[in-house]
């Protein structure tokens, strides 16, 4: 065994004290026993990565805790191509550029009350009205109203093809009128999920229990106990030593250690990228940023940070998107790099990442080793990404890795390249501004029919690494860990949206 995976073996202090804890809520008494009361059948044991941050509320990222955990649902739901697909609305038209109806199915909440036009109207409007407002809202805003008959018209403020997806959003879903009480919006007990939020205790538990009158069908667990642990080395021994039944996000550092009956991995919609910052320093040369792209070797990244649980470099949008593979066109004008005489001349550069994602510093050490033998010299800057996060964006950094989940927030890959490549971009690391790339993002933003606007996705994809100011690094798999043998039916969701279901249970 390799001294790096002794160091990867040991459990820290701190992970073993969380296990204490993590133990005991999640096992002995009625969490791992046959409940008559409930139907029968076992209760999951779930560790989950990231404790509620905002109360549960469906506004922020616990919305995608919620839906993860099988609580909420939206008007629509995804596919695995990412295309909308039927959930609380049963179908919908587009009347206009702007306007869509969408008909109801018969459902009730969780509360017992019916899901009507009166509360998805209330939901929606209350989303839109929001502070700080969801980010699925940020490019668009929302207007519902009633028509009667299960009916509702949602009318857009800009033109949008993407409007079924979004609202598939978590940050959008439908709620009972006894959610909205005193200016705040709780979910617990009044979601349409298959399963109800019964308790939350702060950052550290929820109880879960099965919704009988799901429009679904009943959920074959008759609840969950779910455990939120931060700590990666945590959740992964307390799936191997059989205290949960399902633990998320299980770090690549753990999983050779558990084996393939707990650990599952899949293609994801994250890339691993370097951001090249094209408008100072070293790298706003395109033939020092073609330079940077030639000293890249994705394939031994994978080996020697990922064990081989990542895909090598492919593009932008990686094979978590299923599509993007037949749809991929060539890159356009791409500077001549410059030598590595010339490269050696050039001043220092920063190279910065976050810890908060525990390969990155380690693929940031492996970039530096490559780019230096290119002839850079290069500075590492490694910290939490919330001490990061400014300095990026206001191009304080010659380079930066990120993962980058590029679905965002309406399973579009448009959304992700207007935000991070376009002059006006809201998350544009790279301060990239380039009129074609701007110009066909803006075509691609315009088309509605879904072959369609994958090609024009693919051309603007084309045009932003043709400038090579994102070096695609690899695409990431997510590593979810359950026992196959004795769990069955947890989600293994590339959009990271869904994890619990109504068919997840043990036995």
């Amino acid at each position: 065994m390799s001294p790096s995976r002794l160091r990867r073996a040991a459990l820290p202090l701190t992970a073993a004290a969380l296990l204490v804890p993590l133990a005991t809520a999640c096992s002995g008494g009625a969490n791992d026993t046959t409940s008559a009361s409930d139907g029968g059948g076992k209760r999951l044991r779930v560790v989950m990565a990231f404790p509620p941050a905002q109360a549960m509320s469906p506004y922020g990222d616990d919305a995608v805790t919620l839906s993860r955990l099988a609580v909420i649902e939206g008007l629509t739901s995804l596919d695995r191509e990412g295309a909308a697909k039927p959930a609380l609305a049963a179908s919908w038209k587009r009347e206009s550029p702007k306007a869509w109806t969408f008909t109801l199915r018969e459902a009730s909440f969780q509360d017992g009350t019916k899901v009507d036009p009166a509360a998805v109207v209330r939901s929606l409007n209350a989303a839109q009205k929001a502070s700080p407002k969801p980010r699925v809202l940020s490019d668009t805003g929302i207007t519902a109203t009633a028509l009667g008959a299960g009916t509702v018209r949602i009318v857009t403020t800009e033109a949008d093809p993407l409007l079924p997806q979004r609202l598939a959003n978590p940050s959008l879903t439908i709620l009972s009128a006894a959610a909205y009480r005193d200016g705040a919006v709780n979910p617990a007990g009044h979601a349409t999920g298959p399963f109800t939020l019964a308790a939350v205790k702060g950052a550290v538990s929820a109880t879960l229990e099965r919704n009988d009158h799901y429009w679904g069908g009943r959920a074959k667990a008759p609840g969950a106990d779910v455990t939120f642990v931060a700590d990666g080395t945590a959740r992964a021994n307390a799936l191997r030593t059989g205290a949960v039944d399902v633990a998320e996000y299980v770090p690549i550092s753990q999983a050779s250690l558990l084996g393939d009956r707990l650990v599952h991995e899949f293609p994801s919609a994250r890339t691993n990228g370097l951001s090249l910052n094209t408008e100072h320093g070293v790298f706003a040369d395109p033939a020092m940023r073609a330079a940077a792209r030639e000293a890249i070797d994705s394939k031994a990244l994978v080996k020697a940070v990922y064990e081989g649980r990542a895909d090598s470099a492919q593009g932008l949008i990686g094979p978590g998107v299923p599509w993007a593979a037949d749809a991929r066109l060539a890159p356009v004008d791409r500077a001549r790099a410059a030598g590595k005489a010339q490269v050696a001349k050039t001043e220092q550069i920063v190279l910065a990442t976050y810890t908060n994602r525990p390969e990155l510093p380690e693929v940031a050490t492996v970039v530096q080793q490559q780019l230096q033998k290119r002839g850079f010299t290069v500075k590492q800057v490694v910290r939490d990404y919330a001490q990061l996060e400014a300095d990026a964006l206001a191009g304080k950094y010659d380079a930066f890795i990120q993962a980058r989940n590029t679905l965002l927030d309406t399973a579009d890959p448009v959304s992700y390249l207007a935000s991070d490549f376009t002059c006006d971009g809201s998350f544009n690391i790279s301060q990239l501004c380039d009129k074609r790339v701007d110009t066909d993002v803006n075509k691609a933003a315009e088309v509605a029919g879904t072959e369609a606007r994958h090609r024009a996705a693919m051309t603007a994809e084309a045009d932003v690494l043709g400038t090579d100011a994102l070096v695609p690094l690899l695409h990431e798999r997510f590593v979810q860990g359950y026992d196959d043998s004795r769990v069955r039916g947890v989600s293994l969701d590339p959009m990271e949206r869904t994890l619990i279901t109504a068919d997840t249970h043990v036995g």
